[in-house]
């Protein structure tokens, strides 16, 4: 059962909804549901159908493809306020998902049936613009992750990687795995690497946890070659 207070929160989230139609904000408020994912749950498999259009209303997904010697590949992340463009292909194409996505912190979605999405883009300018320019943001960023995956050294990557992860403390809450897997990388290298910093007096390293001790050097690439 939807409640007033998350449309409330979704319409906060999404201000765009604000422009729909008297008609079209009753389809979308009559149809929306509100999907909640702990932390570690599946948002969907590959090659799974697309029953709704996704939209973030708090917390983080990860979207990933797993290669056949079974390393996990980062191909973005989802937050509060954002949509998944894979979700929007597959809407728009009608086909199965290319990849996979899991809850990395507790999520709370909106999520609008596959009709009431087809109906919207077909009758509704504003949702239609806002659909169409987020893809396109999205598929700009993914251009981007693929130019930086293929010509950035590793060090770059993760440097930038602890810059935008760690929080108002400087602390990245994520084990030396889950990191190895946004970078495109393994573990035992993302480790000595870690390690070689900590030496130096970048990071301090913890159990589940970086410490970033000297923003400066990381943003400014002064890193040490793998």
């Amino acid at each position: 059962m939807r409640s007033a207070h998350q449309i409330d929160r979704w319409i906060e989230r999404f201000p765009l909804i604000r422009d729909f139609s008297a008609s079209h904000l009753q389809i979308a408020r009559g149809t929306v549901h509100f999907p909640v994912l702990e932390a570690g749950a599946i948002a969907y498999e590959l090659q799974d159908a697309c029953a709704d259009y996704l939209m973030c209303i708090d917390g983080r997904t990860r979207v990933f493809r797993m290669s056949e010697g079974g390393r996990e590949m980062l191909i973005y992340k989802v937050g509060a306020g954002g949509t998944c463009v894979l979700t929007t292909q597959c809407l728009l194409s009608g086909g199965g998902f290319p990849a996979q996505s899991v809850a990395e912190a507790r999520t709370e979605l909106a999520a609008l049936p596959s009709d009431t999405f087809r109906q919207l883009m077909r009758e509704s300018d504003a949702f239609r613009t806002f659909v169409l320019d987020d893809y396109t943001k999205l598929l700009s960023g993914m251009f981007d992750l693929v130019e930086e995956i293929a010509c950035a050294p590793l060090e770059q990557r993760l440097a930038r990687r602890l810059l935008v992860d760690a929080d108002a403390e400087g602390i990245v809450w994520k084990t030396h795995q889950q990191l190895a897997s946004d970078v495109g990388s393994v573990r035992e290298v993302v480790s000595r690497l870690l390690g070689e910093w900590a030496d130096e007096g970048l990071v301090e390293v913890r159990r589940g946890q970086v410490q970033v001790i000297d923003r400066a050097s990381l943003a400014a690439g002064r890193l040490n070659p793998s």
